[in-house]
């Protein structure tokens, strides 16, 4: 009976040892049988940071929703390898992909933290860590695991070890930002891999147990314990000597936290245009995931100047114009460091602080400051703040510090003078935009659209429609000298009277100096932007013959033809402005204005270049006495280039007797044009030497006046001024280039009439050949001088319209009176 019981029972055993197998059996297949195929790895492409890069290889900006910078195998080092290996997976080089004896040690781990009530850790291989992030998910259940550990023995089974690994080091995140190891190595350390010593490897192998638990800002000393943990697995590892451990572990742990996005000079309004356009040509995911790299056509050092010379600039009109008194407050007698450090800087400017006022030492203002200490504000830093007005007048010098804050108020400071000493600064109300560019090609060297970008995202160089006042002119003067004009052919600069229609009522433009010269030259009008007599030859030349120019030059795509528009009432953006003037000085060669020479897919493959030309034998593997490949130019021609250069002759006579002989003091042959709209709410300075083109917008982004007294040649040249001269200062003085086909001939500059070299005040006036007074293809006086009036100026309906005293309007009007 006992045997018989016992032979019962082993049957039993048997049968349920098999029916387990059997269930075990089909558990395996049932959570197994849908298992995804390690083909997929194959082509790895993950999402990978697009990067905008300056001329000198500056990263401007990065655009992506996971910050990684994919890192071939080939191109891992082997210390990297090393620590990663040592840290996660020691036996990573030996297993099949998954560690029997790493579970068996874990499996006796768990048993304790799950008594305990805790999350059990497991002991995920590398391999193992590959196929959960690939080709699974996090969830804790065995049936993943039973999938993770089939997995990952048929990736060893199909992948080579240093695949496995490549996919690994690239898909970790590493906490700031970072996904892999590329990126983590320049967030952290500001280094490419190949830098890294064996403490920074080792910090970044530490990271994955808890990025944010061994963040070096929050938790220093458990991210260095857990850096020389990783240090001591190398050297039990063989990887690095005992020497080398111990030099690692005495090493400090310091971090550079790399800042995201721009990296020149308030280059966040150029990075932003740029990102917009990638969006607009690639879409989204190519933008965020693609991994494109961008080059940009910004120069950092010109970037650098732009931004001050537009910073200060706008400084400079906002102190004209008064202090507009603190706009925050907090209680001076409690603890005001608490209440301080709850403000925002939002100047956008590195070396203005926020600071509280104190109280009053005799005339010197004392202040506290967000990083706890105290300073002084003696009296010529603060003496320009005289009380705003209205209509943009100011009030009387203040006298004492009472006069201008009181204590509480938060302000803007920056230091000057010695240690502790600060200066009162205020976030200008005014605004405006620079942009340079090179003229020959059109490539944006550099660009800021505003204050900061901190304080307003508003691109006013981009996006900001605006009138250009007598910035226009020049188009107007070129249609004339394209139609039998030359610079000294005369137009009445006179009273202009014309009847808008019926109801409408007069428009009457007027000169800024509210005067008149009589019978002018065209040079002499434009170097001093006079109004009436260019209403007067557009009105003469017909406007149906200007409109043309400045939609050729690329300045409106249209224009009505109206007259008043021939004093730039219409509305157009600092970018084309910069560009139409660009393509006087290259010679009348039409041009794209462009922020992006190259863009290269992530595989660096070039999909778009801004210069499209082809260049047979540039690719030439080696040299052998070949001559040098030659660039066709395939520039449009849009203008006689003898035009042009009048043109900018012309221009230059701004700079050195006009409304620009501000912009003389840059020392170097400049050429511009100062532009004011009415009742000087928009006010310009675009110019240009041979090589560079820049432009200077200022103005509210509300229009309305800047004050009686301010026009382009205050508030804009200065800008351009100062710019020019940090642009230029290394650069030698280089004449305009002469056009063929033009003879210069000495005249005088304000009768125009020829005189011999040498007279004093004679200047060199550019004629196309044959055209200078006395020459057999001269223009007859009659031909082409309006300075006979005639019958009054006629309306639409016929009705002379009368000669009526004039009303005022700013020197570059645009607007119908």
């Amino acid at each position: 009976m006992v045997r018989r019981l016992l032979v019962y029972a082993g049957l039993g055993v048997a049968a349920l040892a098999a029916l387990g197998v059997v269930a075990g059996i089909f558990y395996v297949y049932t959570v197994t049988r849908d298992l995804p195929s390690v083909e997929a790895l194959k082509n790895y492409t993950p999402p990978v940071t697009t990067r905008v890069y300056a001329g000198n290889g500056t990263v401007l900006g990065e655009y992506a929703r996971e910050s990684r910078i994919f890192v071939p195998a080939a191109f891992i080092p082997k210390l990297v390898a090393e620590a990663f290996t040592s840290a996660e997976d020691r036996n990573f080089y030996h297993h099949p992909g998954i560690d029997p004896s790493g579970i068996l040690r874990a499996a006796i781990k768990d048993v304790g933290l799950v008594l305990e009530g805790r999350r059990p850790q497991g002991a995920s291989t590398i391999t193992q860590q590959v196929a959960r992030n690939f080709l699974l998910n996090s969830d804790v259940k065995f049936s993943r695991k039973i999938r993770e550990a089939i997995l990952a023995i048929r990736i060893d089974a199909t992948y080579p070890k240093s695949k496995v690994l490549e996919l690994y080091l690239n898909e970790i995140y590493l906490g700031e930002h970072s996904y892999g190891v590329g990126a983590a190595a320049l967030n952290y350390f500001g280094k490419s891999l190949d830098e890294l010593d064996v403490a920074e490897v080792a910090f970044l192998a530490a990271l994955p147990k808890g990025p944010a638990n061994y963040d070096p800002r929050f938790n220093h000393a458990a991210a260095v314990d857990r850096r020389n943990w990783v240090i001591g697995q190398m050297a039990d590892n063989n990887y690095i000597t005992d020497a080398q451990a111990a030099a690692a572990k005495a090493e400090p742990l310091v971090t550079q936290m790399r800042a995201l996005g721009s990296q020149a000079a308030d280059g966040d309004y150029f990075v932003e245009e740029v990102r917009r356009q990638l969006y607009g040509k690639y879409g989204e995911k190519a933008l965020y995931d693609g991994g494109l790299q961008v080059r940009a056509s910004l120069d950092t050092r010109l970037q650098n100047y732009a931004v001050s010379a537009l910073r200060s600039g706008l400084v400079r009109y906002d102190r004209r114009h008064g202090w507009r008194g603190a706009k925050k407050h907090i209680d001076a007698g409690g603890d005001w460091h608490a209440q301080l450090i709850k403000q925002s800087n939002q100047s956008g400017v590195e070396s203005w602080k926020i600071a509280a006022v104190l109280g009053f030492e005799q005339k010197a203002i004392r202040i506290g400051l967000s990083d706890g200490a105290t300073g002084t504000i003696a009296y010529d830093g603060y003496k320009w703040a005289r009380r705003e007005l209205r209509n943009a007048n100011v009030g009387a010098a203040p006298q004492k510090p009472q006069d201008v804050v009181k204590p509480g108020d938060v302000i803007y400071v920056e230091p000057e003078g010695k240690a502790g000493e600060y200066g009162l600064r205020q976030i200008p109300e005014i605004n405006g935009a620079i942009v340079a560019m090179d003229p020959h090609t059109g490539r944006v060297l550099a660009l800021s659209g505003g204050f900061s970008y901190a304080s307003s995202q508003f691109d006013r160089a981009m996006q900001a429609m605006r009138q250009p006042g007598s910035a226009f002119k020049p188009f107007v003067y070129a249609a004339a000298l394209d139609n039998g004009y030359t610079p000294v052919s005369k137009v009445l600069d006179a009273p202009f009277v014309m009847d808008m229609g019926p109801g409408q009522g007069l428009w009457q433009p007027d000169n800024y100096e509210h005067d008149f010269l009589g019978d002018t030259t065209l040079r002499r009008g434009l170097e001093l932007s006079r109004n009436v007599m260019t209403v007067r030859l557009a009105y003469t030349l017909g406007m149906d013959k200007v409109v043309p120019y400045p939609i050729r030059f690329g300045v409106y795509d249209k224009l009505p033809p109206l007259l008043a528009n021939s004093l730039g009432a219409y509305e157009t953006t600092l970018l084309r402005l910069v560009t139409g003037y660009s393509e006087f000085v290259n010679g009348g060669k039409k041009i794209q204005p462009s922020l992006i020479d190259r863009i290269q897919d992530r595989n660096g493959k070039t999909i778009w270049r801004h210069d499209a030309r082809a260049c047979e034998g540039c690719d030439d593997a080696s040299w052998h006495g070949q001559q040098e490949p030659l660039l066709a130019d395939t520039r449009q021609q849009i203008i006689d280039p003898r035009t042009a250069y009048q043109i900018v002759s012309m221009l230059e006579g701004v700079v050195q007797r006009g409304t620009g002989v501000s912009v003389r003091a840059v020392g170097k042959p400049l050429a511009g044009k100062t532009g004011t709209s009415s009742d000087s709410r928009d006010t310009w300075f675009i110019g240009f030497s041979p090589d560079l083109a820049a432009g200077v917008f200022v103005g509210f982004d509300n229009p309305r006046t800047l004050g009686a007294h301010e026009q382009g040649a205050t508030a804009a040249a200065p800008i351009f001024r100062d710019f020019m001269k940090g642009a230029l200062a290394d650069a030698p003085p280089t004449p305009f280039r002469v056009a063929p086909g033009i003879e210069e001939v000495a005249i005088d500059w304000r009768s125009g009439n020829p005189v011999p070299d040498g007279t004093p005040g004679a200047i060199m006036e550019a004629f196309k050949a044959g055209t200078a007074p006395g020459e057999e293809n001269a223009p007859s006086l009659a031909t082409v001088t309006a300075g006979d009036t005639g019958p009054a100026p006629v309306a639409a309906s016929g009705q002379a319209a009368p000669r009526a005293p004039v009303g005022s309007v700013g020197e570059g009007t645009g607007g119908l009176y």
